[in-house]
């Protein structure tokens, strides 16, 4: 039988566990917005070149807004510069209305490996993730973080299935365990377990090590945590 001494304990434990979640949210937002805003001050030349770049190679526009999935499910817009050509959405549809393989490979993964409807520019971009430099943004408004799940379009909830609350528990990042553990062969069902990882093992600690991971990524062509 439980007595009013566990019951106490028992709520006390639960009351000390959900301030200690609170501190650490506000702990990791300070985090966000502080290296938010050095990163867009610090970069703004950076920034200011590929913007010109990308005008020079495909025009406008130069900035690539998706609609994504959220905290608690709200959905906003994620920047990126734009690595794909402007007849993208065409060259997809016709791409996979002729090749079986490639519509194959779209389905399970919801990418292409060599993906022709990048142009040269955006490959380098992608590359060395400076297509994702405009999130710094994103993060700053409160719509994401600088680590969290990927950020995945409304069609590609339902592959999270009874999961999906792992995902919407969290802000989506800019990095996360999905940027430093992919592989080319990584399927999607791995991406959810990423996510899910991520959520059960959480912590300022993993972060730190997330944001190291992906310097290396970047650098070196590493992939793994």
């Amino acid at each position: 039988m439980l007595s009013v001494s566990d019951g106490a304990a028992r709520q006390g434990h639960s009351a000390r566990g959900t301030i200690a979640a609170r501190r650490g949210s506000r702990s990791k937002r300070l985090v966000d917005v502080t290296v938010s805003v050095m990163a867009l001050v610090f970069l703004a030349p950076a920034l200011a070149l590929i913007a010109i770049a990308l005008v020079m190679v495909d025009g406008g526009p130069i900035i690539f807004r998706q609609a994504r999935v959220g905290a608690q499910g709200k959905m906003f817009e994620c920047l990126k510069f734009r690595t794909m050509r402007r007849d993208a959405a065409e060259r997809l549809a016709e791409l996979l209305a002729t090749d079986p393989e490639r519509n194959r490979e779209w389905m399970e993964k919801r990418k292409l490996v060599g993906d022709p409807r990048v142009h040269w520019l955006g490959k380098i971009l992608r590359m060395t993730c400076l297509d994702e430099l405009p999130q710094f943004y994103n993060v700053l408004r409160g719509d994401m973080s600088l680590v969290g799940p990927r950020p995945i379009s409304l069609e590609e909830t339902e592959k999270y299935g009874p999961n999906l609350h792992y995902y919407t528990a969290l802000k989506p990042g800019i990095t996360g365990m999905w940027q430093v553990r992919r592989r080319p062969e990584t399927t999607y069902d791995e991406r959810v377990q990423f996510d899910i990882d991520y959520y059960q093992s959480r912590s300022i600690y993993l972060d730190i090590v997330i944001i190291v991971k992906t310097v290396g990524v970047v650098l070196f062509a590493t992939n793994e945590i």
